[in-house]
């Protein structure tokens, strides 16, 4: 789709937009997602529609604290993995 994407296991589980937007995003659980909002609300929100309200997360890069980066991140590496 035009940007770079990671994954595990053939699913993405973050992607990083065009660098003159400064945003990435993350596929969590809704409850994280709720919870990564409250902690840092000007570096996450909801994506658009349905792809927002099933875990969807945008994060603005500059806005974003290296700890909840790393947080999502896992978080949604952990959504995506092999159950293995």
């Amino acid at each position: 789709m035009g940007h770079p994407d990671f994954r595990v296991g053939g699913k993405i589980f973050a992607t990083l937009h065009a660098p003159e937007k400064g945003t990435g995003a993350v596929m969590l659980l809704p409850e994280q997602q709720a919870l990564a909002m409250e902690a840092e609300p000007a570096a996450f929100s909801p994506a658009a529609g349905a792809w927002g309200r099933n875990g969807s997360t945008l994060v603005s890069l500059a806005d974003v604290s290296d700890d909840w980066l790393e947080r999502v991140l896992d978080w949604a590496w952990t959504k995506r993995a092999p159950r293995k």
